[in-house]
């Protein structure tokens, strides 16, 4: 089960001519996949708290209790810095608003199409692609490289670390109700072709429709050829994704309490890079 879960009292600022237009160190195609990522981020933040809190009375362990009150305490921060990233973004002209409004509106239905404990399995399957990414980030500096040096990495940084803090307990909420591993499946099917056609047709369409550099055919496949080497598509990090279909899954297979443990200090210790961000 998880540890410690709560939400932090932080805010993050992106003053007029803070952000490059290409702000993920002047890469075209991750500039895009990043601001699609983040526009999503607030809908499904919410549609994540919806799906535990409907279950949230079934919960009787006393310390899950806590850990979901937590666990939306900081989906419902996440959800409001996205959202203020997101107005910056769609000023620079990439198309946040129009993105958010889309996927909200998916999300509905399918809160209208499937019954509730597939929506948490959705959830728990969700959650840990967010998960993996976070510590994929966390782990990796050739990940952290991508981000400069910006209010862009910073909110990265301290969402990453929620994520991997609250990492199971969706996944405990979901399996403490009697969930199935044939639902669990199911839910993690659902999620990888969500996240697939957002992310690819997502990006692409923000590229072409809003840049003029994608345009040019020697940038745009500079930036396509530079995915090979990208540290969020590698190998360890997809068979970390894939792990989930095993029988008997568990996100804590893989500890992550040092890396939370570290990363607290680097962030928010006394010396912390985002101290000065806590209110």
């Amino acid at each position: 089960m998880s540890g410690d879960v709560h939400a932090r009292r932080i805010r993050f600022s992106y003053p007029q001519g803070s952000l490059d237009r290409h702000y993920v160190q002047g890469d075209l195609v991750m500039s895009h996949a990043v601001s699609v990522l983040s526009a999503i981020f607030p809908s499904g933040e919410d549609y994540f708290i919806r799906s535990v809190r409907s279950f949230s009375d079934q919960v009787t362990d006393p310390v899950l209790r806590e850990q979901v009150k937590g666990f939306v305490g900081q989906e419902v921060t996440h959800g409001r810095e996205h959202r203020e990233l997101n107005r910056r973004l769609d000023e620079m002209g990439f198309p946040t608003h129009a993105i958010a409004r889309s996927s909200k509106g998916w999300l509905q239905r399918y809160e209208r199409w499937f019954p509730p404990i597939l929506r948490l399995a959705h959830t728990a399957a969700l959650e840990h692609y967010t998960a993996v990414i976070a510590e994929t980030l966390l782990t990796k500096p050739e990940a952290q490289a991508l981000l400069g040096d910006n209010e862009v990495r910073n909110i990265l940084l301290w969402h990453a670390l929620e994520e991997s803090e609250h990492r199971a307990v969706a996944f405990d909420v979901f399996r403490a109700v009697g969930g199935t591993e044939r639902r669990r499946r199911q839910g993690f099917r659902m999620a990888t072709f969500g996240l697939l056609v957002v992310t690819v047709a997502g990006t692409t369409l923000s590229m072409l429709l809003t840049d003029r550099a994608a345009w040019n055919p020697v940038r745009l496949a500079r930036s396509l050829l530079r995915l090979r080497h990208n540290p969020f598509l590698q190998r360890d990090v997809v068979t970390r994704l894939l792990d989930y279909r095993r029988e008997g899954f568990h996100p804590d297979d893989h500890p992550n309490d040092e890396l939370v443990a570290r990363w607290r200090e680097e962030l928010f210790g006394a010396d912390g890079s985002l101290a000065d961000h806590l209110h």
